[in-house]
């Protein structure tokens, strides 16, 4: 992985044409020739990607870990979560993108979106030779709806099957973890509502009684609703999403602490050092050094 220590660059899909399908398949390896070493360096998206590699070889850093990749990896990245290939452009597979729009449209696409792609402990699966068949069929599927744009349906056909792959794909991960899907649980569909708006107003400084009121329920529930599903409270949710973007501009940019204190909301950079202190154990400037040291 190659840093950029100006900035993050961050890459759009069809921004400046909204009317296209909000939605691509490339083939990995004419994807990797033409992007180059612009790949490797760290970069995000304003898009949800997935990344299928057939074959084992090389690796791949997602925010601050490192993964090998072994034959039929697939690595789901989120919208603003930092990421690099390699060097090596001989890889083989599957690049999707798509957008919000494309793909939120229910209940069961935010449970998927924030099951799947707001893992940021282990955003990486390796899936068995039965598993990658039937994601295949659904791929092939996609692909030959694109090839007909303009048919009836075919936007839907081509959504639903992307929906298709993510639950097979989210039925291997829950049987790795030995946990049931829950589609329909209230407190799984309500907290994942929370985490979106998390997303949303991080830097805005919400209190947990604003963002309970967001969601039309009190404080007290939304805890308990927190403390059920992940084991923590609903303020430990919101000061991790503000140290994970402090961490992020820390390591891979050059932007001094104050500008970074700034950018996550933080109008007092000594209130941002402290912050920071408590939740990581060392101050930014420490953090920082360690990072690029280990880089």
């Amino acid at each position: 992985m190659k840093d950029s220590k100006v900035k993050i660059e961050k890459y759009h899909l069809h921004k400046a044409h909204p009317e296209k399908l909000q939605f691509a398949v490339y083939d990995l390896n004419d994807y990797r020739k033409r992007s180059g070493e612009k790949a490797a360096i760290a970069h995000s998206h304003s898009y949800y990607q997935i990344i299928w590699f057939f074959e084992e070889g090389g690796e791949h850093v997602v925010d601050f870990n490192t993964y090998a990749i072994k034959k039929n990896t697939i690595l789901f990245i989120s919208k603003d979560h930092i990421h690099a290939f390699d060097t090596n452009l001989a890889v083989q597979g599957y690049l999707i993108h798509f957008n919000e729009s494309f793909f939120m449209h229910n209940d069961v696409d935010i449970f998927l979106k924030y099951n799947i792609f707001n893992t940021v402990e282990n955003p990486c699966y390796v899936i068995d030779a039965a598993t990658a068949q039937v994601a295949n069929a659904y791929m092939d599927l996609i692909k030959k709806e694109l090839s007909i744009k303009g048919a009836f349906g075919y936007e839907d056909i081509i959504r639903f099957s992307l929906k298709s792959l993510l639950i097979i794909l989210e039925r291997i991960h829950r049987k790795d973890g030995d946990t049931n899907l829950q589609f329909n649980s209230h407190y799984e569909l309500q907290f994942a509502k929370y985490k979106e708006l998390i997303e949303e107003n991080y830097q805005q400084g919400l209190s947990v009684s604003e963002y309970a009121t967001l969601l039309n329920i009190s404080s007290k529930t939304l805890t308990t609703i927190t403390k059920n599903v992940v084991g923590k409270s609903a303020s430990e949710l919101i000061s991790e999403r503000i140290i994970l973007e402090a961490k992020r501009l820390l390591r891979f940019t050059s932007l001094q602490i104050g500008e970074v204190a700034f950018r996550i909301g933080f109008e007092d950079a000594s209130y941002f050092v402290k912050y920071f202190k408590r939740f990581v154990g060392f101050s930014p400037k420490v953090y920082r050094e360690q990072a690029l040291n280990n880089s």
